[in-house]
């Protein structure tokens, strides 16, 4: 093993692909009440969660990111053994999870001077957080040195986007998430917006009150996107929330209508920690650049 791989709970891989490609996860916590937190997947499961919000739309969770030592002890393991790490986290725009990694790898690197921990923040969330370290497994898989991954990784995460919309914006205001979206959504009731998540930061994209409509228009955005670029040079991938059904529609819908095979790999549920600021029923595109393809 050239180096190890590391991210917080907020990529939602799934299990299977967690444990056949050695990835360590730090879980984020979330919270019903304001004084209970659970640690993401570990003591409280995506399924659970997602039923509770469904059940009680009056329900608001919060977040809580890993604290250092959390990442301190994932960290110590490999730097005992003078393993090389690569930690990704959430966008630092919407967690602090970066900090935490970041203050965690300066501590264990003075307990372990050899220790060769870089931590990134990723700039994504989600289906595109799980893309990009899928591009950094590849790379590994292929051989590339550390360096030689760093090297590609400010090219590799500014063509990471995710195109998706959300089942009701009140996730996004309570969890003082919603910023720039203020503006174009303030007032307009029933409509839901078309997000755009680029270089860290929610963007706008579109509005519309029809689920359908807006998810139509989702891929078309992604296929502009894609045929500008070359779609042969990318990856695509699909995250969904609390409707599975409604997810494995929208992956044929994204195939047949953009005309590119979804990595299905890193097809998503989306996870307890994006589903607490966006609602059980976001559903989005994932879209990275292959790392081959970046010079």
């Amino acid at each position: 093993m050239m180096f190890q791989i590391i991210s917080d709970s907020a990529c939602d891989l799934s299990q299977k692909y967690i444990h056949k490609h050695n990835i360590e996860i730090v879980p984020i916590s979330v919270s019903f009440d304001g004084e209970t937190f659970l640690k993401d997947t570990l003591e409280i499961s995506r399924k659970e969660f997602y039923q509770r919000l469904v059940d009680d739309p009056a329900l608001f969770p919060k977040t809580s990111l890993p604290s250092v030592e959390s990442y301190a002890e994932v960290f110590r393991k490999y730097a005992k053994d003078q393993i090389p790490v690569i930690c990704f986290t959430i966008s630092l725009h919407l967690s602090g999870s970066y900090n935490s990694a970041r203050n965690a790898k300066m501590l264990v690197e003075e307990e372990y001077p050899q220790a060769d921990i870089t931590v990134i923040d990723s700039q994504q969330n989600t289906v595109s957080q799980a893309l990009i370290i899928d591009q950094t497994v590849r790379m590994r898989d292929a051989g590339l040195s550390v360096k030689e991954v760093l090297d590609k990784m400010d090219a590799l995460m500014k063509s990471a986007r995710i195109i998706f919309t959300v089942g009701s914006l009140d996730y996004l205001q309570i969890g003082g998430r919603i910023g720039k979206l203020a503006k174009f959504t303030s007032g307009k009731l029933g409509v839901k917006p078309i997000i755009i998540m680029k270089d860290g930061d929610i963007g706008f994209g579109g509005l519309g009150r029809n689920r359908n409509k807006i998810k139509n228009s989702l891929i078309e955005i992604a296929e502009k996107y894609l045929t500008e670029r070359g779609k042969d040079n990318f990856i695509v991938s699909v995250g969904y929330g609390y409707d599975a059904s409604e997810g494995v529609s929208f992956m044929s819908a994204v195939e047949e209508k953009i005309g590119i095979r979804l990595n299905t790999d890193t097809n998503v549920e989306i996870g307890v920690v994006s589903c607490t600021h966006t609602g059980p029923h976001a559903i989005g595109i994932g879209i990275i650049q292959k790392y081959e393809t970046i010079s």
